[in-house]
């Protein structure tokens, strides 16, 4: 399970140090596609695997969650296209490939986020923005959960 909130900076060559914490889970290789909200998604080799199956089974004719239909296909495809196998350096580092760093506008100042399965990237502004907005509603949300 992936926690907390961490702040790397990606270097001139793009790439990022990851959090020390997820090291050791990380190394056996990984995974970075786009994520929702212009953020990108970082998956372990295995967790991407079991995340493939589990969107195969879905799909597939006949199963009772089978959603074949344009917007599935569409998410596939930019889901799968924007999909990088990488593997961290000997200083934990990876190279986020430049279309990654475009569709998230990664500058300099990164935030990594723990969202359970996954590890989410966003630019720290991008960042900020997002949390500004969404600790509102959760906020919101918890009071009405408890009453």
């Amino acid at each position: 399970m992936f926690l907390g909130t961490y702040t790397p900076s990606l270097d001139d060559k793009g790439r990022l140090i990851l959090p020390a914490r997820f090291r050791e889970e990380l190394a056996a290789g990984l995974v970075v596609t786009k994520g929702q909200e212009r953020c990108l998604a970082v998956w372990t080799a295995a967790g991407f695997a079991e995340l493939t199956e589990q969107m195969r089974s879905a799909n597939r004719p006949g199963s009772p969650e089978a959603v074949i239909g344009r917007s599935s296909r569409d998410y596939h495809r930019v889901f799968f296209a924007s999909a990088y196998d990488c593997a961290p350096d000997a200083q934990g580092r990876i190279v986020i490939p430049p279309p990654l760093r475009q569709y998230a506008g990664l500058t300099r100042e990164c935030v990594v986020i723990g969202a359970d399965t996954r590890l989410e990237v966003w630019d720290a502004a991008a960042w900020a923005d997002y949390l500004a907005e969404a600790e509102s509603a959760y906020s919101a949300t918890g009071t009405e959960a408890a009453s």
